[in-house]
């Protein structure tokens, strides 16, 4: 029996499954409730090990561990990739799923790295961290918004440490306005007993990989950073260079070039949000060390200003993060300033 290519249009409750041979020729169009059952039986139907395409969508885990228990050879579709492909006047699931299907038989369907069970777990921990911590951070930017609109001036830096709990403490205001920054202390006191339990969390499970312990080498990566860059990049093997690391992580920039003309733009912003962040984060917690890496900054800051500066070190960061995660050690760490 001929090899037979399966796209699959996921979606959160039904999905359209297309299936060709070996030719192009479909051979059935389905859609089924999005049950494991179904898509084990559906997929039975294309024969030893076909070759399935899906879209890293919105809840694509269970589907792809479901296709690789089947046997299916199962490629996951970049969604942002896909869009390129996309130039068509007519837009349906059908049409979808066909376009996955054809793309991996003629080997032009453009994948994104399944990561593993292990790794996906950890990438819900940090993910979920910093998610609360946006929460956090938006739940005080409330309580100072409330002050100003009642005229309180907040001399100390920290509204929520010990001054400025105390300050709060003792502070009047209207009745409304009393009622919500009352609110949104609890929510923060709240959200800070989550995080700290996730920090709790996140070193029980990283504290005996040795990735872990390497990029705490980096001069700004603490624990937290760590966490990120070893759970977001997971195997570091699956990139040839730091270059391509840093391109994954969108920290390169735009190239146009047509003819004999060449223009590079801001960078991409198109990969890893939580990667980008951290490596800006780095470079924040790193100026306060004396270390190399500080003097580029403050030299590319003097020359470029200290947006260009922190990507332009955050670039520099993610380079030794690549290194860190494939050789367990960063040498050039030791570089005089």
């Amino acid at each position: 029996m001929d090899r037979q290519y399966v796209g699959i249009d996921l979606h959160r409750r039904r999905s359209m499954i297309v299936r060709t041979n070996a030719a192009g020729e479909v051979l059935e169009e389905v859609r089924i409730d999005n049950d494991p059952l179904r898509l084990a039986a559906e997929i039975a139907k294309a024969g030893r090990e076909p070759e399935v395409a899906l879209e890293a969508t919105y809840g694509w885990y269970w589907a792809a561990d479901l296709l690789g228990e089947c046997g299916a050879r199962v490629h996951l579709a970049h969604p942002l990739a896909i869009k390129a492909f996309e130039i068509r006047r007519v837009k349906n699931d059908r049409l979808d799923a066909t376009m996955l299907a054809e793309l991996l038989r003629m080997g032009r369907l453009p994948e994104a790295w399944i990561a593993p069970p292990e790794v996906r777990a950890q990438r819900e921990l940090v993910r979920y961290r910093h998610k609360l911590v946006d929460l956090r951070s938006g739940l005080k930017s409330q309580v100072h918004s409330v002050l100003a609109k009642e005229g309180v001036h907040v001399a100390m830096s920290d509204l929520f440490g010990l001054a400025g709990n105390a300050f709060l403490d003792r502070l009047e205001l209207s009745d409304a306005f009393l009622i919500r920054v009352e609110s949104l202390r609890d929510l923060i006191i709240r959200l800070d007993v989550e995080v700290a339990m996730l920090d709790r969390r996140i070193h029980d499970r990283f504290k005996t990989n040795p990735s872990y312990r390497a990029v705490q080498q980096i001069p700004g990566v603490g624990p937290v950073i760590g966490a990120v860059f070893v759970a977001e990049i997971g195997d570091v093997a699956r990139f040839a260079n730091p270059a391509q690391l840093a391109s994954w992580a969108g920290l390169t920039p735009r190239h146009r070039e047509s003819d004999t003309k060449v223009r590079r733009g801001r960078i991409t912003k198109q990969g890893s949000r939580l990667v980008r962040w951290a490596a800006i984060e780095a470079v924040r917690s790193g100026s306060r060390s004396q270390h190399w890496l500080k003097a580029d900054y403050r030299r590319l800051a003097q020359r470029r200003g200290k947006n260009i500066a922190a990507v332009a070190i955050a670039r520099k960061i993610v380079t030794l993060t690549f290194y860190a995660l494939r050789d367990g050690e960063v040498r050039c760490l030791t570089r005089a300033a």
